[in-house]
């Protein structure tokens, strides 16, 4: 089941605690531990001073409140109040993340990317989510933190407002949404244009689908797309503003395919910065 709030303690209290650590932006409360980030603290013991920007993802509010609900089995993002309280929230969680790791790693330049699959109910009836919450949300999190601040969402949404909110970095599923994306051409190529990355999530995450594929096939739908934004912008604007990733976390599987699937993503964006057919 999902998870709720606990009817029996004081919510307005601890609501107000998030205020007032918002505002004096005191991060020290919503540090993660190996048992809710183990993957974060996995990171954190490697060797990663080469890199020349590190990454970290974190649940975004909109899919947080909907996944949390109240004694009426009513999702908190319904909820106006909640919908602020737990962006302010996450925004303290990004602002501990960066923190962190800028300090065990020593990589000056961070990106924090939330998960946001739920946004692809974004103008749904059936999931209402308000567009003006989603925004201030965005705005307080992108206010909090003093790095780069990204998006994901694995499914169709209104990529024109998405866009629009200017996150640092795009990514989403790409081998299977990357025509819908490709409709707001215009929308597109002015978020490149401002310095915007898209991460084109086009080597499957899903073990069973990642076997139906080969590196000459995904290199095949990559060079489709450059093609066809190339129409519209210049080619160097368009590699430069794009990465190769995997569609979306690698959730089932085992460690060797993880690799495989993450070693492919590396092979693909070699052999399309590298020109080879």
């Amino acid at each position: 089941g999902r998870l709720g709030i606990d009817p029996s303690r004081d919510a307005g209290s601890e609501m107000e605690k998030i205020y007032l650590d918002f505002m004096e932006k005191n991060v020290a409360p919503y540090a993660r531990t190996d048992r809710n980030a183990s993957a974060f603290f996995e990171m954190a013991k490697r060797d990663l001073s080469p890199a020349a920007i590190l990454k970290c993802q974190v649940t975004g509010p909109v899919t947080f409140g909907m996944q949390v609900v109240d004694a009426d089995r009513r999702p908190l993002y319904y909820d106006d109040q909640y919908a602020d309280v737990i962006s302010k929230m996450i925004a303290l969680i990004a602002r501990w993340c960066e923190e962190a790791m800028r300090q065990f790693s020593g990589v000056k330049e961070t990106l924090v990317v939330l998960n946001e699959p739920y946004l692809a109910s974004l103008g749904s009836s059936v999931v209402p989510i308000r567009q003006e919450n989603v925004t201030a949300g965005w705005e307080d999190i992108a206010g909090m933190v003093e790095g780069g601040l990204g998006v994901h969402c694995c499914a169709n949404t209104d990529w024109s407002y998405l866009m629009g909110l200017n996150p640092s970095f795009l990514s989403f599923d790409a081998f299977t949404c990357s025509r819908e994306l490709l409709l707001y051409m215009d929308d597109l190529v002015a978020f490149m244009e401002r310095g915007g990355v898209v991460a084109w999530g086009l080597v499957p995450a899903r073990p069973e689908d990642f076997s139906k594929v080969t590196l000459d096939s995904l290199f095949q739908q990559f060079s489709a797309i450059r093609q066809q934004v190339a129409d519209s912008c210049s080619d160097d604007l368009f590699m430069k503003q794009s990465v190769v990733t995997p569609t979306c976390g690698i959730q089932t599987g085992t460690p060797s395919q993880a690799r495989e699937i993450m070693g492919a993503a590396a092979a693909l964006s070699d052999r399309a910065r590298a020109g080879r057919p």
